[in-house]
């Protein structure tokens, strides 16, 4: 665990199509300074770069993806996945330079993003990390749905789903973010959607490129349509786990509290986050100091383990 900001030793590339978009995306995540952050570089058709930051104040849409927007207009979806990897992987600084207007989405979970930091290497900087610490409860609500806040040391997500769908039913999944717990318990689990919607979608300009290879697909008859069937019986709360990862990393540091929710996705918790962030009661900043423990007993971001997004089609 470390006290201290980090980013990546070396540059890494991701290559694959826009889950929701079809296209080709080439993204780059290079090293950058401490208190940097996570930023994207956008690479406009006529040459032009665009800068958005990973922040919760950059989120123009929710639906289906987690999209975040420029003033000019350019606008970089599906970042989810990413984000759960990074915080996952405890990297606080990095630049992301992209050619499309979406994050590729790989085997549609965060498991290359954590795989490419990890073969990438990982760099402590001298700049003490800083935290969010949750002072009181926080909570949204939208019909039967939830998500809230809660004061507790270190950092968990508690996530649970309702599917009325008898392949999914109801699931619950509990991750105290530590060293590898992420990478090898949720960075696995792939984003998932029922066949039944896909035409809609595509009516709609969605999942133009989702396949078999990057979604779990249900089927009309309610049954798994992947040849390779689940990676384990969870995965679909194990998804929406890690692509609350994603979407609270977007906070901008990494949180000391629990994060509960029920029958969420990315609309909720964005509305979470929101609530959090405008209340100045509920939270302060505490920064770890090198070589010591982090204040009010706060457990430091591990090294190596992480979550991130997903474009759910439920």
């Amino acid at each position: 665990m470390s006290d201290r900001q980090t980013t990546l030793c070396e540059s890494v590339t991701f290559e694959s199509t826009g889950v929701h978009s079809g296209r080709l995306v080439r993204m780059e995540c290079h090293p950058a300074d401490a208190n940097t952050g996570i930023v994207f570089h956008r690479t406009l058709d006529d040459g032009r770069i665009v800068s958005l930051p990973a922040k919760a104040s950059s989120v123009i849409a929710t639906s289906f993806a987690t999209v975040l927007g420029a003033p000019c207009g350019t606008s970089i979806a599906t970042i989810e996945h990413l984000m759960a990897a990074a915080m996952g992987c405890g990297i606080d600084n990095m630049v992301v330079e992209i050619d499309e207007a979406e994050v590729p989405i790989m085997d549609g979970s965060s498991r290359a993003f954590v795989e490419g930091f990890l073969e990438a290497g990982i760099r402590t900087l001298a700049t003490p990390r800083r935290y969010m610490k949750i002072l009181k409860p926080v909570r949204v609500q939208s019909g039967l749905s939830y998500a809230e806040f809660l004061p507790s040391e270190g950092t968990r997500f508690d996530v649970a789903i309702d599917f009325a769908n008898p392949v999914i039913g109801a699931q619950h999944a509990v991750l105290d973010l530590k060293a590898k717990t992420f990478q090898h318990e949720f960075a696995f689990a792939r984003t998932f959607g029922f066949m039944k919607d896909v035409e809609g979608l595509w009516a709609a300009g969605f999942a133009l490129g989702a396949s078999l290879e990057n979604t779990v697909v249900i089927g009309d008859d309610e049954r798994v349509v992947n040849p390779g069937g689940l990676r384990g019986a969870d995965e679909f709360v194990r998804h929406k786990l890690l692509d609350a990862v994603g979407d609270l990393a977007l906070a901008g540091m990494p949180f000391i509290g629990t994060f509960r929710s029920y029958r969420s996705g990315h609309r909720i918790n964005a509305m979470a986050l929101k609530a959090l962030m405008d209340d100045r009661t509920a939270w302060r900043i505490e920064t770890a100091m090198a070589g010591s423990a982090v204040r009010a007993g706060a457990m430091a971001m591990p090294v190596a383990a992480a979550p991130s997004l997903a474009p759910e089609f439920d």
